[in-house]
């Protein structure tokens, strides 16, 4: 039997709202990547600085995005909700949910 997760629903939102209102920032993060991946041995250093700064960025956001839902829930209900969102991450933006699960 197929088991729905509890608040699958909920954070496929959060994450569409994310990368709604976040389209531009998230377009410069994939920019950066590029220019990081396609930087010659002068350049690397500071073009994954730049996108280092990104990444940052859009975990910061979604761990406030996640820790004020969190916040609302009851203990116990909040770690299983955690839990769901670190694994949509993982899926959504891996690069991102590597910062994320250290915030």
């Amino acid at each position: 039997m197929f088991r729905r997760k509890r608040f699958g629903d909920l954070i496929d939102q959060q994450l569409r709202i994310f990368a709604s209102d976040h389209a531009d920032r998230l377009q410069a993060m994939r920019e950066a990547r590029e220019r990081y991946r396609g930087a010659d041995a002068d350049e690397a250093e500071a073009s994954y600085g730049d996108y280092a700064d990104e990444i940052d960025w859009a975990a910061e956001e979604l761990s406030e995005m996640r820790d004020a839902y969190a916040a609302t829930l009851d203990d116990g209900i909040d770690d299983q909700y955690l839990r769901e969102f670190s694994k949509a991450v993982h899926r959504a933006y891996p690069e991102i949910a590597v910062i994320l699960d250290t915030l």
